[in-house]
C-alpha cells in the first residue's frame, strides 16, 4: 500500500551534508581570548556548533559543545581583551579545564559527527573566521594534538558572506540585517556567539540554496555561431 504524501515526507531521509559541501562538514567554532596573537595570549572558551540537514534540506542547527580553558604556562591576558568578553579567569566557577582537556572534550563530537554525516573532515565556519581557527591550530600545536578535525586553514567566514549577501560585516549588523535576533547583553560568550553566527551561516546558505541547485543543472546547450564574413 502506497503511503500518503505527509507520511512519506515523515520518513524521508536527510540530504547527506557531505554532498553539499565536498566532503566537508561545516562546524561552527568561536573563541574567547586573552587577546589578538594566537601564540602569546591565552585561549579562554571555546564553543562548537554542529550543523545538519533537516528533512526538506535545510541547514539547521544541531548540538553545541563548549568548555572554559585555564590559560597556558606563560600566556598573555590583556586587560581590554577581558573588558570586552567579561571573562575573569581567576574565578574558580568557571570550571576552567587545561587546553588539552577542553579540545579533546570539544572535538570527540566533531570528529563523531563527521564519520555520522559521511564526510571526510570538518571544515570551521566563523565570524571572522581565520581569528578563530588560527588560536584552535595553535592550541592543537601546544598540546602536540595529531587528530585535528578542523582542516588547516579552508574556512567559510560569515563575515565575508555576510558582506556579500546582506551589506553588513559586522555579526551584530548582519543579524539584524538578517532579521535575526543579538543580544548585547549575552555577545562575547563563545556558546552565545557561535550559536548566533550558525544561525547567520544556516539562514544565507539556505537562501543560495536555488543558486546551489542551478549550478547541478546541466548547462544548456549553446548551438555554434556561425559567420557570414
Amino acid at each position: 500500500m502506497e503511503l500518503p504524501p505527509a507520511l512519506r515526507d515523515a520518513f524521508k531521509p536527510a540530504p547527506r551534508i557531505g554532498q553539499r559541501f565536498r566532503g566537508f562538514l561545516p562546524v561552527v567554532v568561536d573563541v574567547e581570548t586573552g587577546g589578538f596573537n594566537n601564540r602569546t595570549d591565552a585561549l579562554l572558551e571555546i564553543a562548537v556548533v554542529l550543523l545538519k540537514f533537516d528533512r526538506d534540506g535545510n541547514l539547521v542547527r544541531d548540538v553545541t559543545h563548549a568548555a572554559h580553558v585555564e590559560p597556558f604556562r606563560g600566556a598573555n591576558i590583556e586587560k581590554a581583551s577581558l573588558e570586552v568578553n567579561g571573562i575573569d579567569p581567576t574565578n574558580p566557577l568557571r570550571g576552567a579545564i587545561p587546553e588539552r582537556e577542553a579540545l579533546a572534550q570539544v572535538f570527540k563530537p566533531v570528529r563523531q559527527a563527521v564519520s555520522e554525516h559521511g564526510c571526510t573532515r570538518a571544515i570551521l565556519v566563523g565570524h571572522n573566521a581565520h581569528f578563530d581557527l588560527g588560536f584552535v591550530n595553535a592550541a592543537v600545536g601546544r598540546c602536540d594534538i595529531k587528530r585535528n578535525p578542523f582542516h588547516p586553514f579552508s574556512a567559510f567566514d560569515t563575515a565575508t558572506l555576510g558582506g556579500a549577501i546582506l551589506g553588513q560585516t559586522v555579526l551584530a549588523r548582519a543579524l539584524e540585517a538578517a532579521g535575526l535576533p543579538y543580544s548585547t547583553r549575552e555577545a562575547h560568550s563563545a556558546i552565545y556567539d557561535a550559536e548566533r553566527t550558525a544561525d547567520l551561516f544556516c539562514l544565507m546558505i539556505n537562501r543560495l540554496r536555488g543558486v546551489y541547485e542551478s549550478f547541478l543543472a546541466p548547462a544548456p546547450a549553446t548551438s555554434a555561431v556561425t559567420s557570414s564574413v
